[in-house]
């Protein structure tokens, strides 16, 4: 990688991730509803061949204008950790492949700009919703307008989604996490992608998401980037400012961030 692709400016990273999103997305949509066989990746984890084309297509895409960039993929052999130095991208050709392969319209292909560790753009296509969110060093977006977090300061007021998943062995986890949520909210939603439902903390949807775990790049990057665009705060399990490799998963409008990140300590506490 040439020091000059590592400068190229935030406003040509954005539009090379919306290109290869919105270009994924299509591909991932044309199969959607489809007789598409599923295959399992391990427990609770499956993968169709429309996940394998669409991150192909995002590849391709973002190769016409970034060659020698480092690629973060879900699928596939691409690196499966953010590189600390350097420039890269971010890719989920398909987050939210249960809903998916369930024919329910809540899924997205997500693709982040990275730049020495830190996410400088984001897009999350969801062509079954016709919605788009995008983000850059302005701002955030939806379809284009601009988005902004919540304003609800009220926890009996507030919506807050379980993100990622619990394995089999963690169950009680899964259960404390809702239960958390529900004792100290007005209500819960679980959308089963975390990277529609980061965004849509970040339109104002919802008031925050909660996990313990520590999410793949892929299912996260992105949308962290897209809250904090928004006006939002993304934080880890101790409140610190949430990266790659953070521990919990902690996004907020931010007016309610510490009853959110107090929601997201009693997972693994609550009897």
């Amino acid at each position: 990688m040439t020091d000059a692709d590592e400068r190229a400016p935030v406003a040509e990273r954005a539009a090379v991730a919306e290109r290869a999103a919105r270009a994924g997305g299509r591909v991932a949509h044309d199969r959607f509803r489809s007789d598409i066989a599923v295959e399992s990746k391990g427990e609770g984890d499956v993968v169709t061949e429309a996940d394998r084309a669409a991150q192909r297509t995002v590849i391709e895409s973002i190769r016409e204008s970034f060659p020698a960039d480092a690629v973060v993929g879900e699928e596939g052999d691409e690196a499966k950790a953010v590189p600390d130095e350097g420039a890269a991208w971010v890719i989920d050709p398909i987050d939210g492949t249960h809903n998916y392969v369930r024919d329910i319209r809540v899924w997205g292909t997500a693709v982040a700009a990275v730049v020495d560790g830190e996410p400088v753009a984001a897009c999350t296509v969801c062509p079954a919703l016709g919605d788009v969110y995008t983000a850059d060093g302005d701002g955030a977006y939806r379809n284009g307008d601009p988005i902004a977090v919540s304003d609800v300061d009220d926890p009996l007021r507030a919506t807050v989604d379980p993100t990622l998943w619990w394995g089999f062995d963690v169950r009680d986890e899964y259960a404390n996490a809702c239960a958390a949520i529900v004792r100290r909210f007005g209500d819960m939603r679980r959308f089963g992608a975390a990277q529609v439902t980061l965004p849509t903390v970040a339109a104002g949807g919802l008031e925050g998401t909660i996990s313990n775990l520590r999410a793949n790049p892929w299912d996260s990057v992105g949308g962290v980037f897209t809250v904090r665009q928004a006006g939002g705060r993304v934080t880890d399990l101790e409140g610190n400012r949430w990266r790659h490799d953070s521990t919990g998963l902690v996004a907020s409008n931010g007016a309610l961030h510490d009853e959110v990140l107090a929601a997201a300590r009693e997972i693994e506490e609550l009897d």
